[in-house]
């Protein structure tokens, strides 16, 4: 993967992730769409998990398609926004349940970094990562974790976002004093990214999802409450003027159909299998030895 030459400011994406979680989920709908549509996705898996983990699982919103899928299957969500979580589930004794020791919960939870995941090698089947990637400027120690919690034969299935998202507020917004809208990593790049975290055969593709807006103060709330709002590092400090907004105003495209404002998101899908290694942490090389084929 080519080094991203951007970064994001990790402790306000936390910030602001909390600070969403207090809200009601009227921001979320992007999220929930792109769920059910990596819901259909899994009809065409071949796959039967035994312990399903959602990373990035905010509220258990998409628990109900996991469940709709495998219903037989122990379900435990990470996210690294403690508020988000619902309540009443203590982090304490949730490895006993997850492995069959007591009565799964309604929806079992815990926070937890992506990038240091509190769970055993090889202990999940299935990794789902909803709209979580793209709040990291660099994937790779989060894509190693997922390899490491994985067991051989898991599969791995995600969404993120790509550079094209939100490209009319990008292009309205004056970037005169620093990045107005953070960056997003790009399909190719996550690909090597897959690879070089030791997946396998990892599929991909993107499309556009368009969401329309009466003005740009809707768009900017929205965003604002899903946590969504610029978590650049070069980000401006302090209030931006009154001339700046009347400029991104003037300058943001409508639709000629019916004046409304179009946001589009470019949505990346794929999924990835982690296969049994080839190598040893050190280099060596590893041999799979049969006795039975001696015999013959």
């Amino acid at each position: 993967m080519t080094r991203p030459d951007f970064t994001l400011d990790r402790r306000l994406v936390r910030k602001r992730a909390e600070q969403a979680a207090t809200r009601t989920g009227a921001h979320d709908a992007l999220a929930r769409e792109v769920g059910r549509r990596m819901g259909e996705r899994l009809d065409y898996i071949r796959l039967a998990p035994t312990r399903v983990l959602d990373l990035g699982c905010g509220p258990l919103a998409d628990r109900p398609v996991l469940r709709g899928h495998y219903p037989e299957a122990t379900y435990l969500g990470i996210d690294f926004a403690a508020p988000a979580l619902p309540p009443g589930q203590a982090a304490g004794g949730f490895l006993r349940r997850m492995f069959g020791r007591a009565r799964e919960p309604a929806g079992l939870s815990v926070c937890a970094d992506a990038q240091a995941l509190p769970l055993a090698r090889g202990s999940i089947s299935l990794v789902w990562s909803n709209l979580m990637l793209n709040w990291l400027h660099d994937p790779m120690p989060a894509l190693q974790e997922m390899h490491r919690v994985l067991e051989v034969g898991g599969l791995l299935m995600f969404s993120t976002l790509g550079p094209d998202t939100l490209r009319e507020l990008r292009g309205a917004l004056p970037d005169a004093r620093g990045e107005r809208v953070h960056r997003f990593i790009d399909m190719h790049d996550l690909g090597d990214a897959l690879v070089q975290a030791g997946f396998s055969d990892p599929v991909m593709d993107m499309e556009m999802m368009t969401l329309t807006y009466a003005d740009l103060d809707g768009l900017l709330a929205d965003l604002r409450g899903a946590g969504a709002a610029n978590a650049a590092a070069t980000r401006p400090r302090g209030l931006s003027g009154k001339a700046e907004w009347a400029l991104a105003r003037t300058r943001y495209p409508c639709q000629p159909a019916d004046g409304r404002l179009p946001a589009s998101f470019e949505v990346i899908q794929g999924h990835a299998w982690k296969v049994a290694p080839t190598v040893t942490a050190d280099g060596r090389a590893v041999i799979q030895f049969d006795p039975k084929a001696r015999r013959r």
